[in-house]
């Protein structure tokens, strides 16, 4: 009988898509990465999704963050997504925790109750804790090594983080990974050498911020606010997304 995932079943199979429909998968970072990724994932059909971000959709989303419309601004990522994937799925099982992820707040998550782990966040101590806490409950995990400032999304490449070049985040992801005892990190990464971004002051989010007062995080925080565009996040979902179905569909 046809459904939604009859063209995708002739790709894995009837077995493979019975793994899948019983996987759950965590995503960290439901932002121009992740949120590529969760509704890939969604649209694959896995039957499980959680979801970790505790940050609201922003104006200057909307220009590469498939959640973000005019109608989604000022609205919490994890339920923009999670309303959507329903919206695709219905059958999905899927969590929203307003999380933001830390070492601090990472004893919040039971890892072991995933088949596999999303890196989609922005911060060093985040990924690396990540790749730690997903080593110990021994369960798959893949990293984003960053699409900011970056404009070939041919570049990409999936790869363990000690074969990568070039990239500046991976070299001191596997610096520090290495002090951590992590060895091996399944990363998507670009060859590209980073763009600097434009200076511009009418375009800046330090004069001109447009998140809401009071908001927790804002992008004033960064030390550099990265340039970004509609293509380059959605490929690295995309890749991510890909390589988890594959890796579930295999087991």
């Amino acid at each position: 009988m046809l459904d939604q995932f009859s063209r995708t079943r002739l790709q894995f199979g009837a077995d493979a898509m019975q793994r899948l429909a019983k996987s759950r998968v965590a995503i960290f970072g439901i932002g121009g990465v992740g949120g590529y990724c969760a509704e890939a994932l969604a649209r694959s059909g896995i039957g499980g999704l959680d979801l970790f971000d505790d940050d609201t959709v922003c104006l200057t989303n909307l220009n590469r963050q498939i959640i973000a419309t005019h109608k989604t601004v000022g609205q919490y990522k994890v339920d923009v997504m999670r309303a959507r994937i329903l919206e695709i799925y219905p059958a999905c099982a899927v969590g929203a925790h307003k999380l933001f992820f830390t070492p601090e707040t990472a004893y919040e998550v039971d890892f072991a109750a995933y088949d596999y782990i999303v890196d989609a966040v922005d911060t060093v101590t985040a990924k690396l804790e990540l790749a730690v806490r997903a080593q110990a409950a021994q369960v798959p995990v893949i990293s984003a090594m960053g699409a900011g400032n970056k404009l070939d999304p041919t570049a990409f490449a999936v790869a363990d983080i000690q074969d990568t070049q070039v990239c500046p985040l991976a070299r001191v992801m596997r610096k520090e990974l290495r002090r951590r005892g992590v060895e091996h990190l399944k990363v998507v990464y670009s060859r590209e050498v980073a763009r600097k971004p434009l200076e511009d002051l009418h375009e800046s989010c330090r004069t001109g911020c447009v998140c809401p007062p009071g908001a927790a995080r804002t992008c004033q925080s960064r030390r550099q606010i990265p340039s970004s565009n509609a293509f380059v996040p959605a490929v690295v979902g995309l890749i991510m997304a890909g390589e988890v179905c594959k890796d579930l569909a295999a087991d």
